[in-house]
């Protein structure tokens, strides 16, 4: 089963030098124990562009969708058998990345 490791950034925790040694570190050990499907990070939110296609035409909008303190900052894409290895995999994303990690299931029917 697939799920989702989110990332959440906080604009109030700021990266430090250790992390993407640790990241990649992290990264590596998904990939030796099998579960990695994909990964990586995101720049910041008001590099984002929010598109909109649900009228006539298109409108594309400069900045993030919502106004908040945490956003998403990255995320994995892991392989797992099941939520406890889910979860046991993203107290290693949360300790390699020092950000608090959302874990998500695939809903199975893409």
């Amino acid at each position: 089963m697939h799920y989702l490791l989110t990332v959440i950034g906080d604009s109030t925790n700021e990266v430090d030098d250790s992390e993407p040694g640790a990241v990649g570190a992290f990264n590596d050990q998904l990939k030796a124990d099998g579960h990695w499907v994909f990964g990586g990070g995101l720049t910041a939110p008001e590099h984002a562009t929010v598109t909109d296609n649900r009228g006539t035409a298109p409108v594309f909008t400069d900045g993030p969708f919502v106004e908040s303190k945490e956003y998403l900052a990255g995320f994995w894409v892991v392989e797992a058998d099941d939520l406890d290895v889910a979860l046991a995999l993203s107290t290693g994303a949360s300790r390699a990345c020092n950000r608090k990690i959302e874990v998500r299931p695939f809903d199975g029917l893409a």
